[in-house]
């Protein structure tokens, strides 16, 4: 007679109809369940198996639903979701200069931040995102409040030349810099990031600088790069080179540059960004709306460079939704490549997820679901006609599912999400005082 193996002792059980791991590379497993136990993902196995070796304290059964690691927003501006609308369909620089920074020369402060990223973080786990890489001013009200909410994020360390509410003078930006990252160097959900934030409003001294100290505090560089082609002309105009080559000077260009946007490149500068170990940042709906050009995707991806997805800000977007950016993403790629083929629907999702992860440095912990790393995991409800029939069930989810869609939500194991309603945030406050920002920023517009 063989003994019975005493089950094991976990916190959550997930039963799924698919889990997709994404690493592997293209394996989707039918009816399969994940084990949770101490936020930690501890096994992966058959439903029918994980119900006889696991006795879980919860259990989640979707057997309609995939089951994805969480979703990775690898560049947003959050705090400026409560300026979402506010000037819309323009170019960049008329849109940044005559309207979006004389409306946060008004506004910006600790307030304008902490309730913006609020208002960003129930919208991104509404949609399936947990973790995020964060570019905007006051970097301690941001930290403070992704934390408050469970939020993972690494946020962005300012530096522009020119004052702000945050710093008013260089030596300012980098001694606040050093104090946030301080602060937060040992946080298990909260990292730093330097965010230069380009070129054109950076100088070669301080970009120096940003190098010296993110190879001593071993962070990364979060860069809005090669965005759009008059950012590049005037870079040769004043530099006498293209921007990434004025970064490649500076001793910036290597596996610490999160390079963002990259709508102008060269063959010779994708060469250059996969030798050296850069992250590039997708942005493809602010990219269109902005007109600011086209990222070669396709080109990047065969020349082995780490690509990521990010929406951008709300306000130049209009929205955190991580899906519609995937399905942008590989919709448009094709078209720029000319290649039906190209950036299919695996690749964009692991782009929205485990490239995301390793661009902010975050792939040792999140992006894939994995034994060992933390339990960000979201459920997608797949029962609904618009998911309908269920031939591959990532096509759906990239081709044709809707963050409306998203059922449920997990960081470190802690639900943040439940049959699509947040948990720990009061949706009718948010708004309420969402309203109030409203009023205050449309008198400003006046």
């Amino acid at each position: 007679m063989t003994d019975t193996p005493v089950p094991q002792s976990c916190d959550l059980l997930i039963e799924a109809g698919f889990v997709i791991p994404v690493e592997p590379h293209g394996v989707v497993l039918e009816d399969h369940a994940v084990a949770v136990r101490d936020g930690v993902i501890v096994a992966i196995l058959p439903t029918h198996d994980a119900r006889t070796r696991f006795e879980a304290k919860e259990t989640a059964s979707r057997p309609d639903a995939a089951l994805i690691p969480g979703l990775v927003n690898a560049h947003t501006h959050n705090p400026m979701t409560l300026l979402r609308g506010v000037a819309d369909d323009l170019p960049l620089k008329v849109w940044l200069q005559e309207h979006i920074w004389p409306i946060e020369a008004a506004v910006m402060g600790p307030d304008f931040v902490a309730d913006g990223v609020t208002l960003a973080i129930a919208e991104m786990l509404r949609g399936g995102t947990t973790s995020c890489n964060e570019n905007y001013f006051f970097p301690d009200v941001q930290a403070a409040t992704y934390r408050r909410y469970g939020f993972r994020a690494r946020v962005g360390l300012p530096v522009i030349d020119f004052p702000t509410a945050w710093a008013s003078s260089d030596d300012e930006y980098f001694d606040r810099a050093g104090e946030v990252h301080d602060q937060w160097r040992d946080d298990a959900l909260i990292a730093t990031a330097f965010a230069p934030h380009a070129p054109y409003t950076v100088s070669d001294a301080n970009f120096e600088r940003i190098r010296m100290l993110a190879d001593q505090l071993d962070v990364p560089v979060h860069l809005h790069l090669h965005e759009t082609a008059q950012e590049v002309a005037q870079s040769q105009q004043q530099h006498g080179q293209r921007p990434l080559a004025r970064m490649d000077r500076l001793g910036l260009v290597n596996d610490r540059l999160i390079a963002v946007h990259m709508t102008q490149l060269t063959p010779g500068e994708i060469a250059l960004c996969a030798e050296r170990g850069v992250s590039v940042v997708h942005c493809p709906e602010s990219n269109l709306k902005l007109a600011s050009g086209f990222c070669p995707a396709c080109a990047l991806q065969r020349a082995g460079v780490n690509l990521a997805l990010g929406t951008d800000g709300a306000a130049s977007n209009n929205d955190l939704d991580m899906f519609g950016e995937a399905r942008t993403a590989a919709i448009l790629a094709k078209a720029v490549a000319d290649d039906a083929a190209g950036f299919d629907a695996f690749s964009a999702l692991r782009a929205a997820t485990l490239a995301g992860a390793r661009a902010i440095g975050f792939d040792d912990r999140v992006g894939s679901i994995e034994p060992g790393k933390q339990a960000d995991l979201v459920c997608i409800d797949l029962s609904a006609l618009e998911t309908q029939p269920l031939h591959h069930v990532v096509s759906q989810l990239v081709y044709a599912t809707g963050r409306h869609q998203v059922s449920d939500v997990w960081i470190a194991g802690k639900p943040k999400l439940r049959d699509r309603e947040l948990v720990e945030m009061d949706v009718a406050e948010i708004i309420a005082n969402v309203k109030q920002w409203r009023e205050r920023i449309a008198v400003i517009g006046r």
